[in-house]
């Protein structure tokens, strides 16, 4: 089972998500969990026992800590966590710093959930 954390402060993103993998968390094959900004989501992360995240996905423009900052932290807290930025905003800065962070992937919005998906089994697997 791939376990994914997607962070991002729109809230409906909880819902665009968990209807597009309706089928795979059905199955068993993948298990998403939520947090709503950068915060929530490395105390998430600094709470799991055993350690079991394979794959965080998040947004970069949040209020708060930024999915940039929260990128870093986790490579500097987790160096082996795979993450992949989502972001509205696909300017090649953007993209430039999500790499040089360490990003393991980057995706613009509208998200293509078909290409997501062949994205996560990849990086998953890794």
């Amino acid at each position: 089972m791939i376990k994914i954390l997607i962070v991002d402060d729109e809230q409906d993103v909880e819902m665009l998500f968990t209807q597009r993998f309706r089928k795979e968390v059905k199955n068993n094959e993948v298990m998403i969990n939520f947090a709503f900004n950068g915060e929530d989501a490395l105390s998430y992360l600094k709470k799991l026992d055993p350690f079991d995240v394979v794959l965080v996905l998040s947004d970069i423009n949040m209020p708060g800590m930024t999915g940039l900052e929260l990128l870093k932290a986790i490579k500097k807290d987790f160096p082996t966590l795979k993450v992949m930025m989502v972001t509205a905003y696909g300017d090649d800065n953007n993209y430039k710093n999500a790499m040089d962070f360490g990003a393991d992937d980057f995706v613009t919005k509208p998200v293509d959930f078909n290409i997501l998906k062949e994205k996560i089994l990849t990086l998953a697997v890794k």
